[in-house]
């Protein structure tokens, strides 16, 4: 067996504790650990003892060891559409980042992970493809240890699985981890482990469902800001009960030491504190937007009015006023949208409008007689949302509706159920996909019904429109923007004269030219626009005197001898 064995991954070193004679040659490894990354020593034959002797620098990762006998391997699931296989470009190392980052976990470097791929018969990297479009939704790494350092018990190990958030596709996980399983087995490995957070209850049901079983390994790691939160306790008292929208903001800001005091965590009310400046901020909307600018964004006819005004096109348009005007506008336009006046989170909304009688059923949905609501041309397009923080095209990304996809066995209603369960979870429960008329409504007109089971790989949308509130889930387009569309979105905003907002638009292409605008809104959710760095630009916009600026040498100048 080799001896001093440490595989670098990207994310971090897997450092194998078994090929070391010295525990304190492991210490002296874990301190070499390069910033922003995340090492990790397994195998270590007296875990305890290294942190006993080192209490200052390392800690035992809070997470369970879960072992599978490869004799007894997991049957592979049908998954209909999906592809699993080794990455097959940089691109798609890429595309594992990605995944990455939406999951909240430590990038790889790229370069590392396509070198591994192509130098290292030892470590594997698997996607799962989206065979109708090619987009990779899912990402496993497996290690086989006989093939790395000649391993006398034939190990192998996974790591680093992760599925995107947003697709409808159920049971990627499991079809992930079996296939490397599998891939294992045929490379001769005895058994495949996985280390997973104690508390990650979801995991540990689907790895003791596939056959792993606890075994007692412990994993050390090296005391680091990015290993904080499992050694230490919240440097804030109630930021862990902050919604997403808000922890992310309080996060950048302690990364820069600016102080946070949480308010009101329900409302997710926070007060910032740097250089001699407070600042009072409710997730994105802060202070330095004005009454005027809310009022503006709150009431859609105003809102209208001004960007209409500005320049930007808006859909037609007009207020319900429940008598035979409305049924003749929807016949002048064909298909109507129908919404409140005032209101968010896509409540009450209607899309889709053709009939009299739907028109009515929308009317009731959004209010009723007596409310003030608003009749808008359905125009067709993809639902663009457009971050504009302090005059600057912060980030773009396409909103899609609620949708699942069909096993050939399982009713509507309970897919919906399973969707709706997956994006809570991936959301801080944020992002849920309601059993309701609305729903109902949607799947009717698509002629099915919450009984009807939907065919294996079949995808069906659940929901009209794409709000994150509704279960819709957004992805990333900020470098495919048309510049057209990013003056739309800045020519909006600053209209309505508004520091902080997501600017909605209508698009059939994010690369064209076309678009009609929806809506502005005051406090857009910054923790649903990864890769891009929103909360800092936030943050930048609050507090410019925090960025963090790297520090350059400059050679001094020579004196002109004249002078």
């Amino acid at each position: 067996m080799k001896q001093d064995v440490i595989q670098e991954l990207g994310w971090g070193r897997l450092v194998f504790g078994q090929t070391f004679a010295e525990i304190e040659e492991i210490g002296r490894v874990l301190r070499d650990e390069a910033g922003g990354t995340r090492d990790i020593c397994m195998y270590l034959k007296d875990p305890h003892v290294l942190v006993a002797l080192h209490p200052e620098e390392y800690f035992i990762d809070p997470s369970h060891t879960y072992r599978l006998d490869l004799s007894e391997l997991p049957e592979l699931p049908e998954a209909p559409g999906i592809e699993v296989r080794p990455i097959e470009s940089k691109d798609e190392a890429e595309a594992i980042n990605r995944i990455y980052v939406l999951r909240s976990m430590v990038p790889a470097d790229v370069e590392v992970m396509w070198e591994n791929h192509l130098d290292n018969p030892a470590v594997q990297y698997l996607v799962a493809v989206d065979t109708a479009d090619g987009e990779i939704i899912g990402t496993v790494t497996g290690v086989d240890h006989g093939a790395l350092f000649d391993d006398p018990e034939r190990g192998s190990s996974l790591w680093c699985l992760a599925v995107d958030p947003v697709t409808p596709r159920s049971g990627l996980g499991g079809h992930l981890a079996a296939s490397l399983a599998h891939r294992m087995a045929d490379a001769g490995a005895k058994f495949m482990d996985l280390s997973v957070m104690w508390d990650n209850e979801g995991a540990i049901k689907l790895y003791e469902r596939m056959g792993f079983r606890r075994t007692p390994i412990y994993g050390i790691k090296r005391k680091n800001a990015i290993n904080e939160k499992l050694y230490a306790a919240p440097p804030v008292e109630g930021l862990e009960e902050l919604n997403p929208y808000a922890r992310i903001i309080a996060d950048e800001a302690i990364r820069r030491g600016i102080r946070v005091t949480v308010l009101d965590a329900d409302t997710g009310y926070m007060q910032l504190e740097h250089g001699g400046r407070s600042v009072i901020t409710r997730e994105s909307l802060s202070q330095y937007t004005t009454a005027v600018a809310m009022s503006r964004c709150e009431d859609k006819r105003v809102t209208r009015k001004i960007v209409e005004a500005a320049g930007v096109r808006v859909p037609q348009g007009r207020n319900a006023t429940f008598d035979q005007e409305d049924v003749d506008f929807l016949d002048e336009v064909g298909t109507l949208v129908v919404k409140p006046v005032r209101g968010e989170q896509g409540a009450g909304i209607t899309i889709g409008v053709k009939t009299e009688k739907q028109l009515r059923e929308a009317l009731v949905r959004a209010g009723g007689q007596g409310s003030e609501i608003l009749l808008e041309e359905y125009c067709e397009g993809k639902d663009l949302r457009i971050l504009v923080i302090n005059g600057r095209v912060s980030a773009a990304a396409i909103r899609r509706p609620a949708s699942v996809v069909g096993d050939g066995e399982t009713p509507l209603a309970e897919l919906i159920r399973r969707q709706s369960k997956r994006r809570g979870a991936a959301t801080g429960g944020e992002s849920k996909i309601p059993l309701d008329e609305t729903t109902e409504a949607t799947i009717r007109e698509q002629g099915y019904t919450f009984e009807d089971v939907l065919a294996a790989g079949k995808r069906l949308e659940v929901r009209r429109t794409a709000n994150l509130h509704t279960g819709g889930t957004i992805h990333d387009v900020t470098e495919r923007l048309h510049p057209v569309l990013a003056q739309a979105a800045l020519t909006a905003a600053g209209a309505i004269d508004i520091p902080v907002t997501g600017i909605d638009l209508l698009v059939p292409d994010v690369e064209g030219e076309e678009y009609v605008f929806i809506e502005a809104n005051e406090r857009p959710g910054l923790a649903n626009h990864e890769p891009q760095p929103v909360p800092a630009e936030f943050i930048d916009y609050l507090f410019p005197n925090s960025k963090r600026t790297p520090w350059t040498w400059e050679p001094e100048k020579p004196q002109d001898p004249s002078n």
